[in-house]
């Protein structure tokens, strides 16, 4: 299990606290702030803001090092061990629970954090169960539905019928009914229609983000949170996890079953590294898929389709739900420049650099200011951002919800990641996440 191998990690770290020599990571000085992000297409907005806080700030010079997703973590998690941290780097908060845990954060409650002056809820996600501040608000992120303009076109769907979908883990509503009528196979015969093969499917009404591990972000979490269920027993740093619900477990079933009747893409179709959902569709495999505000430019940018977006469906509670993501930038415990690296995070926590980094429109920044440069830039771009944005600007339609905050986030996903994909992929009953639950449950209880 997972539990022994982070225990083990938790010791490692513990020993190269007290004991370990700092070596420091390349470039390294008094004079240099080193800084770890994985999303190259946001490092040109980060080098300004870099620029414009050299400027502001002679003498500090901002050393910016890009990794990719996989490499970044296993590279960070390396480097805690090492002594080879960044002083600075951009968390996310799924592992923010277990860096706390492990006390490899250094505490940011001197840098006068405002949350008021930061989006709903993204400041208050990166307090620790010890009530000190370990991230500073950097960017957020909603759901919304992808379509194929001219698939939807043809199917006879409008932007106005696509924004009003509503679904039931009964007979699965007006959206699974829309998803069905997307749904051709090889003779032509759409998913509604007699004599419909879902043996041989040419074009999958909905696309597959896999079977979502243990959070669901793009897969079924807009699903089982419009029908009023939440992960844990608690907002923030819950100490029961939920999966046992029958409101979780029918949602479930009623999602994976899509793939069953033949209008989502099955797990086969689906690869986490070159065949994720805008991978079908931009090969024409799929008409419509559920994915991120990080994904944006990516729908946008594949050649000869018209890609749109609409918001999440209707649920059994009357709200759409989306999950509302948000990075943060930490410095770490033994970071070798703590001075520059405060004046650093209290930079980019500045509407200043924030707004810079919404006008290259590729994320939204955590600032009021911020998201409204990124809408203004991607309306230059001709892209429309309504179905991200309107989520946290209507309150009374809509339902937003943050990632599941507890202790060993990385022994949840060690379980609930073989647990999904048996659901999905295997057929495996969603009574069978009882177990998996209570697996989880007395981890957290340790």
């Amino acid at each position: 299990m997972r539990l022994r191998t982070l225990t083990a990690l938790a010791g490692a770290l513990a020993l190269c606290l007290t004991g370990c020599a700092r070596s420091g990571s390349a470039g390294s000085s008094s004079r240099t702030v080193t800084y770890w992000l994985w999303d190259s297409n946001q490092q040109p907005a980060y080098q300004a803001c870099a620029k414009d806080f050299e400027q502001r700030n002679p003498g500090l010079h901002v050393k910016i090092t890009q990794l990719g997703w996989d490499d970044y973590w296993t590279k960070l998690t390396a480097s805690f061990i090492a002594g080879t941290e960044p002083d600075v780097f951009t968390d996310h908060i799924q592992k923010f629970g277990q860096f706390a845990d492990l006390k490899v954060l250094e505490p940011l409650d001197d840098l006068g954090i405002d949350e008021s002056a930061y989006q709903p809820g993204l400041a208050a996600n990166w307090m620790g169960q010890d009530g000190h501040r370990y991230g500073s608000p950097k960017d957020w992120d909603t759901v919304a539905l992808f379509y194929n303009k001219k698939m939807t076109d043809a199917a006879g769907l409008t932007a106005a019928q696509l924004n009003g979908l509503a679904w039931n883990p009964g007979d699965g509503g007006s959206f699974e009914k829309a998803v069905a009528h997307l749904t051709v196979d090889r003779n032509g015969k759409r998913g509604d229609e007699p004599g419909f093969d879902k043996n041989h499917v040419k074009v999958y009404g909905l696309a597959t983000n896999g079977g979502g591990d243990s959070d669901g972000q793009t897969q079924w979490s807009t699903f089982t949170a419009s029908a009023g269920w939440s992960y844990t027993d608690k907002k923030r740093w819950g100490t029961k996890y939920k999966y046992d619900s029958p409101a979780y477990q029918s949602a479930v079933k009623w999602y994976f079953g899509l793939a069953k009747k033949g209008y989502m893409a099955p797990f086969t179709d689906y690869n986490s590294q070159s065949n994720q959902a805008n991978t079908q569709i931009a090969a024409g495999k799929a008409a419509t898929a559920f994915d991120g505000a990080w994904m944006i430019s990516t729908y946008a940018g594949f050649k000869g389709l018209d890609m749109r977006t609409a918001v999440t469906p209707e649920g059994p509670t009357g709200k759409r739900a989306t999950m509302m993501n948000g990075l943060a930038d930490s410095i770490t415990k033994n970071a070798r420049n703590k001075e520059g690296a405060r004046k650093w995070v209290k930079y980019l926590a500045s509407d200043e650099c924030q707004k810079t980094v919404g006008g290259y429109g590729i994320v939204f920044p955590a600032t009021p200011d911020g998201t409204a440069a990124a809408v203004a830039a991607y309306r230059k771009k001709g892209i429309d951002v309504t179905a991200f944005t309107e989520p946290v600007a209507d309150k009374k339609d809509f339902t937003t919800f943050s990632y599941p905050i507890t202790n060993y986030a990385a022994d949840v996903y060690a379980l609930m990641h073989p647990a999904m994909q048996d659901i999905f992929g295997n057929g495996r009953s969603v009574t069978s996440l009882d177990q998996t639950n209570d697996q989880i449950n007395l981890i957290l209880s340790q």
